[in-house]
């Protein structure tokens, strides 16, 4: 009779990640977290085994490495709805201040996927919105918006570049959203988006794409939004 294989065994880097996280919550957050070598040392492992540990963790948004400072206790994640409300809203409903940084505001034509997203033809123009998310000053995504400019023509006019678009579209221009559809995926960040980001291309991004639609049907907006996710979550509500 064959034996059957045991477990496997516990990457050694991993317990010391489990007993890192208890220390992380006995120091408390934005306190500075030992140096590597002391850490290792006192855990009996390699600086190798440490630093492995806290690379991990500094990728899951437990710790924040500031350049020639050290690395600290990070703050908790922001948690997102997902859901179609003001992102101001949401942060501000957190206790954080939101803010927006514009990349670039312009007119394109529409490709074949635009096209078919917002329900026009291949060529059309429509509105590019490319904006930095920051919260209490630090960015956290970068937001692309699409919308037709035949059904927004006065959007350029009528929008403040770094206010809520959303607020504008309701408030402004009388939209009433009805519905929408999001896509959730882990992705790399290019070299581009990485630095408007302040990240690197190793850190771990969430992408969302989203299609919201008016009380009629009809498609509003298709959104691109790439957050950092060692800073940001996300909170569905599910019913049956």
């Amino acid at each position: 009779m064959t034996e059957k294989p045991g477990p496997a065994a516990v990457p050694l880097h991993f317990v010391v990640k489990t007993r890192l996280i208890e220390l992380l919550d006995r120091l408390g957050e934005g306190a500075a977290l030992p140096p590597e070598r002391s850490l290792a040392k006192d855990f009996g492992v390699s600086r190798w085994t440490m630093r492995q540990a806290i690379r991990e963790l500094t990728a899951d948004g437990r710790l924040r490495a500031r350049q020639g400072q050290g690395t600290f206790v990070a703050t908790p994640k922001l948690i997102q709805p997902l859901a179609l409300v003001s992102y101001t809203e949401a942060l501000r409903a957190q206790g954080h201040e939101p803010s927006r940084e514009v990349v670039g505001f312009d007119q394109i034509p529409a490709d074949a996927v635009l096209a078919s997203q917002l329900g026009i033809a291949e060529g059309d123009a429509i509105h590019r919105l490319e904006r930095v998310l920051l919260a209490d000053g630090q960015p956290i995504g970068l937001e692309t918006t699409y919308l037709a400019v035949a059904r927004f023509p006065t959007l350029k006019q009528v929008l403040r570049p770094t206010g809520s678009l959303y607020r504008c579209l309701t408030d402004d221009l009388g939209v009433r959203f009805g519905e929408g559809e999001e896509v959730v995926e882990t992705v790399i960040a290019t070299p581009r988006e990485a630095e408007l980001l302040k990240a690197t291309q190793s850190l771990p991004m969430l992408l969302l794409n989203r299609i919201s639609r008016d009380t009629d049907g009809q498609t509003i907006e298709a959104v691109r939004s790439l957050f950092r996710g060692d800073r940001v979550g996300f909170r569905a509500t599910l019913r049956p």
